[in-house]
């Protein structure tokens, strides 16, 4: 791999407009930083699909999961679907430092304030790996906003988030979600102070693409 290489971000998929178009942002913002085209596909719901950008891009690529945590989608879903396409493959987004900071930021927004109490949520998954994944992301914002955060879920895993809203004092929700869309819609009905955005395509954000994308670029170039 080059310098020039493509990368090719693959995110989970949703029917919600809103969630592409947060991903093409942040391809958008990540092709200007990187100076190299950067591709979009989904392992689920929508299209392009992964064999169909990969055919577009014609060649080798840089391949950076859009996700979380390294669930089915990225371990199982993902390989099968670039079959034997010639691809460097990054870990996830998150867990990383970039995300934790992005989510802060994205609490200050909606009104958090150190002392006020806050509900660590992810999307949920039956993966124990991931689930482990959710953990360290919630260390990571935990030390930055001064308490110890316990993980809960919108669905599938336990706790769920919206059994652990307080009956009293003030609590922020931080979602450990990338994009708008439904399990956000979710969580925007809690009976809580507030519920902070998506982690979107904050910079710290596009900081950690860079980041990925160049670190993969090294790998194999000294591999080879």
């Amino acid at each position: 791999m080059h310098l020039t290489t493509p990368l090719l971000l693959v995110a989970h998929g949703t029917r919600d407009p809103a969630g592409p178009r947060e991903i093409e942002r942040i391809a958008d913002a990540a092709a200007r930083e990187l100076d190299v085209p950067v591709h979009v596909a989904y392992v689920d719901v929508i299209g392009p699909t992964v064999a169909e950008a990969m055919r577009e891009i014609g060649g080798p690529a840089v391949v950076l999961p859009a996700f979380l945590a390294a669930g089915y989608h990225v371990r199982t879903d993902l390989p099968e679907q670039l079959g034997d396409a010639e691809a460097v493959v990054c870990p996830p987004l998150g867990p990383a430092p970039e995300i934790a900071d992005a989510m802060l930021e994205q609490l200050s927004r909606a009104g958090w304030r150190p002392g006020d109490r806050v509900l660590f949520s992810a999307a949920g998954s039956s993966d124990e790996r991931a689930l482990d994944d959710v953990g360290e992301a919630a260390q990571l914002l935990g030390r930055r906003c001064g308490q110890w955060l316990r993980p809960s879920y919108v669905t599938t895993a336990r706790p769920l988030t919206a059994d652990c809203c307080p009956a009293a004092g003030r609590a922020f929700v931080a979602p450990y979600l990338l994009a708008p869309g439904l399990f956000h819609q979710r969580l925007r009905e809690l009976p809580v102070t507030g519920v902070a955005d998506p982690i979107g395509a904050h910079p710290k954000v596009i900081d950690l693409v860079v980041r990925r994308y160049r670190a993969a670029v090294g790998q194999d170039r000294s591999a080879a």
